[in-house]
C-alpha cells in the first residue's frame, strides 16, 4: 500500500529516461511521495514537454533536460544542471537504456561500444558525479533487466551490458556506502513498454509481456515505480547492492 504522506518531500531525484515507459512511471511516483524531479530524455521533445507539465501538476517542482548520455561531458552538465536548479540530489534513478537486437556473432564493435556506453558506463559516471552532491541518506537505484543473468534471444549486447550494470552497482554500494549512500538495483521483467518494439516479432516476447505471470497477472511500469519508491524509503537503509526481480515470478518458470 502506498503511503497516504508525502515521505519524499523536500527531497530531488534525478530519473534518466524519465519521459516514456519505466522511467516515466518511477518519475510520477516519486513525484506523488513529494520529490522535486529532473529528468532526461534524449529526442522526443513533445513527450518531454507532456512529462514535466504533469509532475508540475502534482504540486512538485519539476525540470526536463535533454542529454545524450553516451557524451561524458553530456552527463557531467546534467548533473550541474540539477545542483544548479535544486542544489544537490537526493535520489539517482539510472533508467535509461539503449541498445541493438543482435547475436554475438552479428553485432559489431560500433553497436557495442553505443550500448555500453549507456547502460553500464553512463549509470557509473552519472554516480560518481552526482556523489559529490548527495547527502547522507542519498540513493542510487539502477534497472536492470532479466537478460543480465538470463540467456534471451538476440539480447547479447543489452544482456552483457546490463551485466555490467549489476556489477557497477555491487561496487558502488561498497564505494559510496562510508558516503551514507546506498546503491541498489531493480530488474524489471518483461513490461509492455515501447521498448518492446526492439525486439523482432519472431522471438514472441510481447506475447510474453502480455501473458499472466505467476502472479496472476501482467507487470506494470508502476510495479517497478512502487519498488524504486520502497528502496528510497527509510525502510531499506540496511538493503545495499542488490538487485531486487520485479517479475511477478515469471524468471522462476520454463515455458
Amino acid at each position: 500500500m502506498k503511503p497516504d504522506g508525502k515521505s519524499l518531500a523536500g527531497k530531488t531525484a534525478l530519473v534518466t529516461g524519465g519521459s516514456r515507459g519505466i522511467g516515466r512511471a518511477i518519475a510520477l511516483e516519486l513525484a506523488r511521495r513529494g520529490a522535486d524531479i529532473c529528468f532526461n530524455y534524449l529526442r522526443n521533445h513533445a513527450a518531454a514537454r507532456e512529462m514535466e507539465a504533469e509532475l508540475q501538476g502534482l504540486g512538485v517542482e519539476a525540470m526536463r533536460h535533454r542529454a545524450n548520455l553516451a557524451d561524458d561531458a553530456a552527463i557531467g552538465n546534467l548533473v550541474e544542471t540539477v545542483v544548479d536548479r535544486f542544489g544537490k540530489v537526493d535520489i539517482l534513478v539510472n533508467n535509461a537504456a539503449s541498445g541493438v537486437m543482435r547475436s554475438s556473432v552479428e553485432l559489431s564493435e560500433k553497436h557495442w561500444e553505443w550500448t555500453h556506453a549507456i547502460n553500464a558506463k553512463a549509470p557509473w559516471r552519472l554516480a560518481a558525479l552526482a556523489s559529490a552532491h548527495m547527502p547522507a541518506g542519498s540513493r542510487v537505484i539502477n534497472i536492470s533487466s532479466p537478460g543480465s543473468n538470463r540467456v534471451l534471444a538476440s539480447y547479447f549486447p543489452v544482456g552483457v551490458s546490463k551485466a555490467a550494470l549489476d556489477a557497477v552497482t555491487r561496487y558502488m554500494a561498497i564505494d559510496l556506502g562510508p558516503m551514507g549512500i546506498s546503491v541498489n538495483g531493480v530488474s524489471a521483467g518483461f513490461v509492455d513498454t515501447d521498448a518492446l518494439n526492439a525486439f523482432p516479432d519472431e522471438l514472441g516476447i510481447k506475447e510474453v509481456a502480455h501473458r499472466p505471470t505467476p502472479a496472476g497477472r501482467t507487470i506494470l511500469p508502476e510495479d517497478v515505480a512502487c519498488v524504486v519508491a520502497m528502496l528510497c524509503s527509510s525502510d531499506a537503509e540496511m538493503i545495499r547492492g542488490q538487485v531486487i526481480m520485479v517479475d511477478g515470478g515469471e524468471m522462476l518458470i520454463h515455458r
